[in-house]
């Protein structure tokens, strides 16, 4: 039986993805922690904290097991990795708990009525290619501009959750944003790419 404690964190996984389950109790026993500790100052809140880490390491055995874990980064990075988007999505329930509904009902927007106008079709349309070549030109903004953006616009959190999420203060956060609203638009204006109905 070998000794799990001087085996690295990638040579653990390999062994539990073989099968070895003690592996995986020393990969949980090293890190655990740290990841706990770290999810906990996301979240504030000790029993979402837990939910979200015990949630992170059914994540990684669940991958794991299924042989869909890529060994070319870290463990840990990928481990925070898990645990920081489940900390997004609760962040992103919570929003959509927290909000009052405007339908009626029958699902109807009772504050947006724009689906009765004329040119109502013509609308969505340009405005289904603008997300589009906006989607498009965010993939080619350096990471930490693109995951700014990312978390702002499409996850809707605020500069303060980004900040404590990546690990900067709100400054940088929102340095990172401007640089990626000019970089867009330069983008933009080359490739004569409208984004404006």
């Amino acid at each position: 039986m070998q000794n799990h404690t001087t085996l690295t964190d990638e040579q653990l996984v390999s062994a539990y993805a073989a099968g070895d389950n003690n592996a995986f109790d020393q990969l949980l026993k090293r890190h655990k922690a740290r990841l706990f500790n770290f999810i906990l100052s996301m979240v504030k809140d000790s029993d979402l904290a837990d939910d979200i880490f015990q949630e992170t390491f059914v994540k990684a055995i669940v991958t794991i097991r299924q042989g869909r874990y890529n060994d070319q980064g870290k463990f840990i990075a990928w481990i925070y990795r898990i645990a920081r988007n489940l900390i997004i999505d609760s962040y992103r329930q919570d929003k959509v708990e927290n909000q009052l509904s405007t339908d009626d009902e029958n699902g109807v927007n009772l504050l947006n009525r724009s689906e009765f106008s004329e040119g109502t079709v013509e609308d969505t349309l340009i405005g289904m290619q603008i997300e589009e070549d906006l989607r498009a030109l965010v993939t080619e903004l350096p990471e930490s501009q693109r995951q700014v953006v990312d978390m702002r616009f499409y996850q809707n959190l605020s500069f303060k959750e980004i900040a404590a999420l990546t690990g900067v203060s709100i400054n940088t956060a929102l340095g990172r944003m401007r640089y990626a609203i000019l970089n867009l638009r330069r983008m933009a204006r080359e490739r004569s790419v409208s984004l404006i109905k």
